[in-house]
């Protein structure tokens, strides 16, 4: 038996050893296939929220003169419906009211939605500590309205979802923007954090008060029967049922960032991962059908 060099015989297990290397890594990066096709690479995962598909509509909102143009036609309208009002119901004892949602119809908080895009986070986180900065701007043509309805001897009533904790900062936000009847008995945020319904408190004003607009960005903001209604078709439907309302007795103010029309796409289910939320928006897109 021939004696074998222990020099050479360390050489040769050093080129296995990088044999084996080289092979494991060429075998963790090469595709992996299943059935015959080729399995697709997952990404990275990314830290934080991926709120990219907002960018768009924050855009919108902020940099297109076509926003603040249908924003300057809700609250138009609105002083010609109040003014109509005043010229019809004349005999009316019981005094007047203007019930108006907060959040995106009269205080414009799209930087604290491009602030959630930039830095990857998800609502509500840093929600409060926006609304208590009190640097909300005013959504356009709202101090106008609102003041006019209040010189004429209207009572304005701000029905909010917003916590009592988020109570002061609104106040101060919506008194430092110059917006009228601003108090305890006018700003009426949610007390109740198991129910986020608007309508008792829009049934109390009505009791006191006959309300003669009701202006909002959403849906809920104006009546129950919104309130019950889910589904994206249900949505829909509620919708064009009451279409003789809007322009009427209901104004809507545009507000494409965010909203229950967006909740319904979800199913209200807001466990849902990033990618599950982008693959139930897409499969809400109506798009061309293919030619046959």
């Amino acid at each position: 038996m021939t004696d074998v060099n222990p020099t050479k015989k360390r050489a040769g297990l050093k080129k296995v050893c990088l044999s084996l290397v080289v092979l494991v890594s060429a075998y963790a990066v090469a595709p992996v296939r299943y059935m015959g096709q080729e399995a697709a690479r997952q990404p990275e995962a990314q830290a934080g929220a991926n709120n990219e598909y907002m960018v768009g509509s924050v855009l919108w909102t902020q940099s297109s003169g076509e926003a603040r143009a249908l924003a300057y036609q809700s609250y138009n309208l609105a002083k010609i419906l109040l003014d109509q009002d005043f010229r019809v119901n004349r005999k009316r004892r019981m005094r007047r009211a203007v019930v108006v949602d907060v959040d995106d119809t009269v205080l414009d908080n799209s930087r604290y939605q491009a602030w959630i895009i930039k830095e990857h986070k998800s609502y509500p986180e840093g929600w409060t500590a926006w609304i208590n900065r009190a640097q909300a701007e005013a959504v356009p043509g709202a101090v106008e309205f609102l003041n006019y309805a209040r010189a004429r001897g209207v009572r304005v009533f701000y029905v909010t979802n917003r916590k009592p904790e988020e109570k002061e900062g609104t106040r101060a936000n919506l008194l430092k923007l110059g917006f009228p009847d601003v108090s305890d008995q006018t700003l009426l945020v949610k007390t109740d954090p198991n129910v986020s319904s608007k309508e008792p408190r829009r049934r109390d004003i009505a009791a006191r008060f006959r309300i003669v607009l009701l202006i909002g960005d959403n849906l809920n903001d104006f009546a129950e029967i919104f309130e019950q209604k889910k589904t994206v078709s249900e949505r829909i439907a509620a919708t064009n049922q009451s279409k003789t309302l809007f322009g009427t007795r209901f104004i809507m103010v545009p507000n494409s960032m965010y909203g229950d029309w967006e909740s319904a796409i979800y199913d209200y289910n807001f466990k849902l991962t990033d990618a599950e939320k982008n693959a139930r928006r897409h499969g809400q897109l109506k798009s061309i059908e293919a030619s046959q």
